[in-house]
């Protein structure tokens, strides 16, 4: 293989949905970390973001998609219940899980938590509120239902 040539099997960027949760790894670089080389609480709430991004497009909910289509409509974070566990530092190879925990007309609250091995870290439970682009909630649709539902279990 040269220098140039791509790896057959290259990482999987977005994560992977194993088991009805979706994993996604993370690297904590110098600049999610605060001043004392500890992971600042706010990075928490980007590898979070980037979790339920990737679980969104995997399942087959791509947010471009939902925002580009007839129908714009979006999801949007209504409340967020977060508990700091364990620090991290730099370097740190972590483990962001996601999966939906609760659905209901407009909205659903998915688990999310962020582990260092099998250490975990941080646990979330956030709600999310499908909304259209005049910011009205919208009924989630039957067929979004079934593609995020499927993910449903009783624990992370």
């Amino acid at each position: 293989m040269t220098e140039t040539a791509l790896p057959i099997a290259w990482p999987d960027l977005a994560g992977r949905i194993v088991d009805g949760r979706h994993v996604l790894p993370i690297r904590v670089y110098f600049e999610d970390t605060d001043f004392s080389g500890v992971v600042y609480h706010a990075s928490y709430l980007r590898f979070m973001e980037r979790g339920r991004s990737d679980y969104m497009r995997l399942s087959g909910a791509d947010h471009a998609d939902l925002f580009e289509g007839d129908d714009p409509v979006a999801f949007a974070v209504r409340r967020m219940t977060i508990s700091y566990e364990r620090p991290a530092g730099i370097d740190d190879i972590l483990t962001v899980e996601t999966r939906t925990k609760e659905m209901r007309g407009a909205s659903m609250v998915l688990a999310q938590r962020v582990l260092r091995g099998e250490e975990v870290l941080v646990t979330a439970d956030v709600q999310v509120a499908l909304v259209a682009r005049s910011g009205r909630a919208r009924r989630i649709p039957t067929a979004l239902r079934r593609i995020l539902g499927e993910a449903v279990e009783d624990e992370v």
